[in-house]
């Protein structure tokens, strides 16, 4: 760019001074040639007008007749507003007055002796103009007159050449700054294609440079991804598996030392007869609070694993997550479920989404009502949950928001795809598609 510019400029300076010069040199070329020409016509015109006065000065000489005087007079009358003109053209030219002084003077001269001749005719003195006739001055003058205007002309022919020549080197100049300026372009528009060219095999082997680390970058991303989703599947993994762990190590020992426990009370009440009201008071308080006990135990070890899903099925399950939820948190819901043949894992993922979106719906939801429905299709399922809740913004989901994240994770694991659609004011809707796995045998 710091050379082309430069080199781009000079050039087009270059090829508009070449230009300007051989304008200025035409056009001055032009006005010369119109000179010579109306020179050269002038010259003429007055060596016509000299043979017509001369001729119609002999013809009233020789005949008498006025009527050759109309010529005449014409003549000697355009001879005169000639000779202003040829002033006039060779004033500029100092050099060439000289010449036409003496065509000036001669054509004086010889309009003086035509003019005494005519004079003399007119007067009747026959002798005198008849001398003046047989004199050899008015042929010399003429031979003179001839000369002159050859001479003026040769001279007007050859300004007029030279002013061609000089229009035809004007030309030429033209033609050869025009074909250097073309080559210049075509040698500098040469050089910009090479430059593109190497730019443009520069950019291709930067794209594929970019691309390479692009793809290795995907690659990178993917690998990690796929790194992270088979981690946190096997992080649920081992959740449900301690969920599962916690749940058998609560029902078998909790609940043994609890029913234990409830059965000595009730033993130990039968044995000790009639006591006072405060004592039977303290054993009814302690076996209801054994029993609530017992209750409690039961409700934990469903929420860690629900084994109503391995006794009762899915839709069973369901039902009785939703009337616990209602419940507890004193909504009404409705439920519309259909029977699904899904495998364990999959019914467990329905189980745990559900369970979670009501979990949500307790803690921020703040709803009246709220719709489960599981519906069974060809090859696939879906599972829907919504409220009339305060609802959310849904595409400004924080970062903080792990269950809807978990949920989400765990229906893709499951080759599944999860929508959450929420707007303030307007209720949450969580719905889900899984497709139906073969269930093992």
């Amino acid at each position: 760019m710091a050379i082309s510019l430069p080199s781009a400029v000079f050039a087009a300076a270059v090829l508009i001074f070449i230009n300007e010069t051989g304008f200025r040199q035409s056009t001055q070329a032009t006005t010369r040639i119109e000179e010579a020409q109306e020179t050269r016509t002038a010259v003429n015109r007055m060596l016509q007008h000299m043979l017509d006065a001369e001729t119609g000065q002999r013809g009233y000489l020789l005949t008498g007749d006025a009527q050759y005087l109309e010529p005449y007079d014409a003549a000697t009358a355009d001879i005169n507003q000639t000779l202003d003109t040829l002033r006039r053209l060779y004033v500029p030219y100092p050099a060439e007055l000289a010449d036409f002084g003496i065509l000036s003077r001669t054509v004086s001269r010889k309009l003086a002796e035509m003019d005494l001749s005519v004079r003399l005719r007119k007067q009747g003195k026959e002798e005198a103009w008849k001398f003046v006739l047989t004199t050899d001055v008015g042929m010399e003058q003429m031979n003179v007159i001839r000369n002159q205007i050859g001479k003026m002309r040769q001279l007007s022919n050859t300004k007029m050449g030279e002013a061609q020549a000089q229009i035809t080197r004007s030309l030429q100049l033209s033609r050869l700054g025009i074909a250097l300026m073309a080559l210049t372009g075509l040698l500098g528009f040469y050089r910009y294609l090479q430059k593109t060219q190497a730019l443009l095999h520069s950019g291709k082997r930067e794209q594929e440079s970019l691309q390479r680390e692009r793809d290795q970058l995907d690659k990178e991303v993917q690998d990690r991804t796929a790194t992270l989703a088979e981690l946190a599947t096997h992080l649920q993994q081992v959740r449900e598996d301690e969920r599962g762990h916690l749940a058998r190590e609560l029902h078998d020992e909790l609940g043994a030392l609890l029913t234990a426990a409830k059965l000595d009370v009730a033993r130990i009440k039968s044995r000790l007869g009639v006591i006072s009201p405060e004592a039977t008071e303290r054993i009814q308080h302690l076996i209801e609070t054994l029993n609530s006990g017992i209750a409690l135990k039961r409700r934990i070890v469903e929420d860690l694993r629900p084994s109503s899903l391995s006794h009762l099925g899915l839709v069973a399950s369901l039902e009785i997550l939703t009337r616990e939820f209602e419940d507890r948190a004193g909504l009404s819901i409705t439920t519309d479920l259909e029977v699904v043949e899904l495998d364990h894992t999959a019914q467990l993922t329905v189980y745990r989404l559900v369970q979670e979106s009501l979990t949500n719906m307790g803690k921020y939801a703040e709803a009246r009502q709220a719709e489960v429905g599981l519906h069974n299709f060809d090859s696939y399922i879906t599972v829907e949950v919504k409220d009339d809740g305060k609802g959310f913004d849904s595409m400004n989901i924080s970062a903080g928001s792990h269950g809807l994240a978990g949920m989400r994770h765990r229906v893709q694991a499951a080759g599944g795809r999860l929508t959450v659609t929420s707007s303030p004011g307007q209720g949450t809707r969580i719905f889900a598609v899984l497709p139906k796995m073969k269930v093992a045998c």
